[in-house]
């Protein structure tokens, strides 16, 4: 059936249905092919969208705003002191003067309230770029990328998120991977899974469209077979530092290394990490941890983060595309 998301806001995945998912992917992926080939047709030209920024961002900034730039928008970024929202002026006000002005709203932020409420109060498309609960631009540009490197049809691949179950990465690969009826595994320490009612909604999701959701405590179990193998940063943004010793004690069994991509018994699958990724000592927060707690890497080795089957920079250089796709789907001229 033909797909019209005009005007429509991206909150969450699960507001979409699996062939809404299709077209985005379809149409990312034709956007890709034509700014490789210098043939893209700028569908945006005029047209002018906010960029509000609470959290940091290096791939979610870029590639909004290369997107837009492509296709002949103007961007304004607002970030952590940018604007009155929350401070002196409720998050409702804001987006009703917003959308006055701009032809559509990107939020990254910690409330996923907040993105609903610039959603329902702008009168223009508002786009979720990170909450405390979802990511959709991040697995959309992850659905393109494993496209790019298997064969197979998303409902036929095997995915496996290994670390903290109730991290929004997490969560957000759920309900995508519910919507296109892939098999997707959770491998988490039994403390840091997801809340009972969320595994009970993905799971009635999965249901009319054939995917398979698992969660176990087993990291070995949880990658057999598996196509792709995916982790994400043991602290989400915004989480007490203080935090890292119970994390590092609880997750160190999940890491992401040799063993356990061997453990999948696939000699083609793939690591995959929605960035930044601390697998070695080279940063701040990765010096510090080694001075604490004397570990050179997170989530993921080294050995494993540079390796051949690591997709990572492909996942970054999609987000753009997927991006650019839900723009011109959304506000498209």
């Amino acid at each position: 059936m033909p797909v019209n998301l005009h005007g429509r806001s991206v909150l969450t995945l699960a507001d979409f249905t699996p062939d809404e998912i299709r077209f985005l992917l379809r149409l990312a992926a034709d956007l890709k092919v034509a700014k490789m080939a210098g043939t893209e047709v700028p569908r945006l030209t005029r047209k002018n969208i906010a960029l509000i920024f609470e959290k940091d961002s290096t791939r979610t900034r870029s590639g909004f705003e290369v997107a837009a730039h492509d296709q002949g928008a103007e961007v304004t970024y607002i970030g952590p002191s940018g604007s009155h929202m929350g401070h002196k002026e409720t998050v409702k006000d804001t987006a009703r003067v917003l959308g006055r002005m701009y032809d559509a709203i990107e939020y990254r932020g910690f409330s996923q309230h907040d993105v609903e409420t610039l959603a329902r109060y702008s009168g223009v498309p508002v786009y979720n770029g990170l909450t405390d609960q979802t990511h959709p631009t991040q697995i959309l540009a992850d659905f393109m990328t494993m496209r790019e490197f298997t064969h197979k049809h998303l409902s036929d691949m095997v995915l496996t998120f290994t670390g903290e179950g109730r991290d929004n990465v997490a969560r957000s690969l759920a309900i995508g991977a519910a919507k296109v009826g892939m098999d997707f595994r959770i491998a988490s320490p039994r403390a840091l899974w997801p809340e009972d009612s969320f595994v009970a909604e993905i799971r009635a999701m999965a249901a009319p469209t054939g995917g398979r959701f698992t969660l176990t405590e087993d990291p070995v179990a949880a990658v057999k077979g598996a196509d792709f193998i995916y982790t994400d940063v043991w602290l989400s943004m915004g989480e007490a530092s203080a935090a890292w010793g119970e994390r590092i004690r609880l997750l160190t069994p999940y890491r992401v290394d040799a063993a356990l991509m061997a453990a999948s018994g696939n000699p083609y699958v793939k690591f995959m990490h929605c960035l930044p990724a601390f697998h070695n000592a080279e940063t701040e927060v990765g010096a510090q941890v080694l001075k604490d707690y004397g570990i050179d890497c997170m989530e993921v080795t080294e050995e494993v983060f540079e390796s051949p089957a690591s997709i990572v920079f492909d996942e970054a250089e999609n987000r753009m595309h997927a991006i650019k796709a839900l723009l011109v789907a959304t506000i498209g001229g």
